[in-house]
């Protein structure tokens, strides 16, 4: 039914429903069909997450499914968080796991981090398996490790695409586009990654030897120059382009030719792009902009989603709009059903913090149904320290300590705490914190 029937989240929810009323969703198999569309790229992984932790005893197949959609998603250190907690349970990973979790490490640049996982894999004698080979190569590529790329590289038996495109991508990204352009040469067959891959190192090669810096405007320039040839025609316009275009926009701070893209295709939108449009008003100074658009997405045929409502209430923490706030944080669970994140709860923390309502804001903290982590009570103290509350602040400091005592955070709870004085470690801190003799400093 799942392969027939569902094409997207919405037809989805509606089959899961249905699995549920029968009571098949505790069944694994069930769960894990519904789980592995969730993950897809066709799906919503947050869904996908919420789902996997309901599965009493999710198996190996599960576990490739959920780490495989964050490793692809915008939150891949998730993948590497769930590949350790699968070592740690009863089910082990094979080598249909490792690929995802290299490209999770590619994708956060770490390869030195991922030098450590292809041991593991050499240790289990998977070396040679060629997915793992491949993504071994991409991750040491992107990383830009070419030695250990190179030597890799050199080892295959035999050639194909994936591999030479890893080798063509991390030459050009190094600055060695002359061998890249060879390998690029000598490739019998050649894909549209193959092609990207080699025109970007020309183009960043160029950039680099009249020292400019690369950035997102490098891509908002060449839109516009294949517009201006004509060429735009070439591009498929689908949700996902467009996305791209108006976030690219909205990040150079070009937010007017964000909004003249997005008004100009209003049958392409997707929720993506009403969310990239709103979360960029949002951070450009636009923000009743923002909540403007909030509204018109309510009016559509498009329900706002998380990621919305983390726009629109982003948008009333810069403009101290608390009521408002309140408003929507309401309107999202009563109205909508959403849960929610950790995120949602800051911004509020924040909105309500920046009008000195803090006991209701520790209230809020408290009062979650998850676990609250040190950003929103470093939150909480920022406030604190604004509007002079040592009570508060001490409370909120000492939660900051416990839940991060290996980073320094704490700089502020110094600053507040101890009047400018030379900042201690987070350890230190936590025990004065602790000394019923300690007492602020004007």
């Amino acid at each position: 039914m799942l392969q027939t029937q569902c094409t997207n989240m919405k037809d989805l929810q509606k089959i899961h429903a249905h699995i549920i009323k029968t009571g098949l969703a505790h069944h694994t198999v069930a769960a894990s069909r519904v789980l592995t569309f969730c993950a897809s790229p066709s799906g919503d992984i947050n869904y996908a997450y919420l789902l996997f932790t309901t599965i009493p005893t999710p198996n190996l197949y599960c576990w490739n499914n959920i780490i495989r959609g964050f490793s692809r998603s915008s939150t891949p250190h998730f993948a590497i968080s769930l590949f350790v907690d699968v070592l740690c349970s009863e089910v082990q990973p094979q080598r249909l796991t490792y690929p995802s979790v290299f490209k999770a490490y590619a994708q956060l640049g770490s390869g030195y981090h991922g030098a450590q996982l292809h041991g593991r894999v050499v240790k289990l004698g998977l070396e040679k398996d060629q997915f793992i080979q491949n993504t071994i190569i991409y991750i040491y590529a992107n990383s830009g490790l070419l030695s250990e790329a190179r030597r890799l590289f050199d080892e295959l038996v035999e050639l194909d695409v994936v591999a030479c495109n890893s080798m063509i991508m991390g030459l050009a990204k190094c600055g060695e586009v002359d061998k890249s352009r060879r390998l690029f040469d000598n490739m019998l067959t050649r894909t549209k990654v193959t092609w990207n891959s080699m025109i970007s190192g020309y183009l960043f090669r160029k950039m680099q030897r009249e020292r400019v810096q690369p950035r997102e405007f490098t891509m908002v320039s060449l839109l516009s120059a294949c517009a201006h040839l004509g060429a735009l025609q070439h591009f498929e316009l689908n949700v996902i382009v467009l996305t791209a275009i108006i976030d690219m926009y909205c990040k150079c701070g070009a937010i007017l030719k964000a909004i003249e893209v997005f008004e100009a295709s209003p049958t392409t939108r997707g929720l993506s792009c009403w969310n990239s449009i709103i979360i960029g008003l949002a951070m450009n100074g636009y923000e009743r902009k923002a909540i403007e658009y909030f509204s018109k997405l309510e009016a559509s045929d498009l329900k706002p989603d998380h990621v919305s409502f983390i726009g629109v209430l982003t948008s009333c923490k810069y403009i101290g709009a608390v009521e408002k706030a309140r408003d929507y944080f309401a309107l999202m669970m009563d109205k909508y059903e959403i849960e929610p994140w950790i995120k949602h709860y800051t911004c509020m923390v924040e909105v309500l913090g920046q009008a000195g309502l803090l006991e209701e804001a520790e209230e809020l903290i408290n009062g979650m149904p998850i676990r609250a982590d040190f950003i929103i009570w470093g939150s909480l103290l920022s406030s604190c320290r604004k509007h002079g509350n040592v009570e508060i602040a001490k409370r909120a400091a000492q939660r900051v300590c416990e839940l991060n005592p290996s980073d320094v955070p704490v700089e502020e709870v110094h600053e507040f705490l101890a009047g400018g004085r030379i900042h201690l470690k987070a350890r230190e801190i936590y025990s004065l914190l602790n000394d019923s003799s300690f007492a602020l400093q004007d």
